[in-house]
């Protein structure tokens, strides 16, 4: 027994095969029996590699979402006894755990307000009106899945390449996303259907509830496995950026404070300008001049990874330095990734140099464009996505030649 305890290379195999059959219609019984050793001393990190490799060789990751609650709710009590580290005070998963234990509050006054309306067989007014603000509230949870997709996962698939399990996860995120819009909107609508209600906030639940479990057993513990005091140090003060969900946010200067020898990006260059051929600017010149243009840039190099972002004062799109030296295709959820690898795998060919979009956010209308980017001799050298609110240009009409300062 102690010889298959220690072996990880035997038990992530046993419990690959385990998951295997389960997934492909095996007997529950049987298979929990003959593979009972390797479930009873799994841990974090080898269900994370198995989801990972069924990902990878044999399911879509819209299968794997689909099944692979099957396998968790028999890990469900092996991950519960694993003895894992918990994040310490005051640190970038610790924030992720209270945010949790703030959505748990209120999930449950979700759950005690539909038990009610069920028991009255109705929606009343008063009802609706609770879950509106309830459901809204939750939008404020948005935030937590933002860090976790830009800052938290980069930061994994960075230190370890089997990392597969997170677009799983990212796919519940979606899920979470798409079920709340529908939800708010039967909502406010005064003759909402009581079953589709219930539906809808059924797979509201599905999709998060075990989400925060697989986040606090498996994700986080593994992450405090595989990553450093100073990732984790980075990853906090780029939570700014984003934001926090239910929770106070902590003081920033405080945080700063507590990270010693902290160096800006920049300081061995500040003194050496930069030959831009039109030009010579400091890199501090270059910073400013970028991000006070009224557009998002991000540069993706001829090997898909992401290499700059611009940092405007009113970004669309969420970014954090996290996703520096991650690929361009881990940034995107799974369900759009296609479309991103079709506009590189043009460009690389040199079929199509530009390719362009245009979205409806709340009241802004915004205008994204693609650029292939291409050296003296036509190589190709990266792509550079430029987005900008175009909603006030869109609305111009005759000419303005004075100046209007009014």
């Amino acid at each position: 027994m102690s010889e298959f305890i220690n072996n990880i290379s035997l038990r992530r195999e046993e419990l690959y095969a385990f998951s295997l059959g389960i997934f492909n219609g095996g007997k529950r019984k049987e298979f929990i029996d003959k593979y009972k050793d390797a479930i009873d001393n799994l841990t974090p990190a080898d269900v994370f590699y198995v989801v990972h490799r069924l990902t990878d060789e044999d399911f879509s990751v819209y299968q794997v979402k689909q099944q692979v609650g099957k396998i968790l709710n028999i890990f469900y009590e092996p991950l519960k006894k694993y003895p894992k580290k918990n994040p310490e005070k005051d640190t970038f998963l610790y924030y992720l755990e209270e945010e949790n234990t703030e959505a748990k509050i209120r999930l449950q006054k979700i759950k005690d307000i539909l038990k009610l309306i069920n028991s009255e067989q109705k929606l009343s007014e008063k009802f609706a009106n609770e879950l509106i603000d309830l459901f809204v509230e939750f939008s404020d949870y948005e935030k937590h899945y933002l860090k976790k997709e830009n800052i938290l996962f980069p930061y994994i698939e960075k230190n370890d390449d089997k990392y597969y399990c997170l677009k799983v996860m990212w796919a519940f995120h979606d899920e979470y996303r798409e079920t709340l819009k529908k939800i708010i909107t039967i909502l406010k609508n005064k003759k909402s259907d009581l079953n589709e209600l219930n539906d809808l906030i059924g797979r509201f639940f599905f999709a998060v509830v075990p989400v925060i479990f697989r986040e606090e057993y498996i994700l986080f513990p593994f992450a405090l496995e595989i990553l450093q005091d100073k990732d984790f140090e980075e990853m906090l003060l780029q939570s700014f950026e984003i934001g926090f969900s239910f929770i106070t946010e902590p003081e920033k200067q405080a945080v700063e404070n507590q990270i010693k020898n902290k160096k800006d990006d920049f300081s061995a260059l500040a003194d050496l300008f930069v030959d831009l051929e039109t030009g010579k600017l400091l890199p501090e010149q270059i910073i400013l001049l970028l991000n006070n243009l009224p557009v998002d840039i991000t540069y993706v190099d001829e090997n898909d990874v992401v290499k700059f972002f611009s940092n405007p004062k009113h970004r669309f799109f969420t970014r954090s330095k996290a996703i520096i030296g991650r690929t361009v295709q881990n940034c995107h959820p799974h369900e759009s990734v296609h479309i991103v690898e079709k506009i590189l795998e043009a460009f690389k060919k040199g079929e199509k140099d530009n390719a362009r979009f245009w979205i409806q956010m709340k009241e802004h209308f915004i205008l994204i464009d693609y650029y292939a980017l291409r050296d003296s001799e036509g190589n190709y050298k990266g792509t550079v996505e430029v987005s900008q609110d175009v909603t006030d240009i869109r609305k111009l009409t005759g000419e303005q030649r004075l100046l209007d300062w009014k």
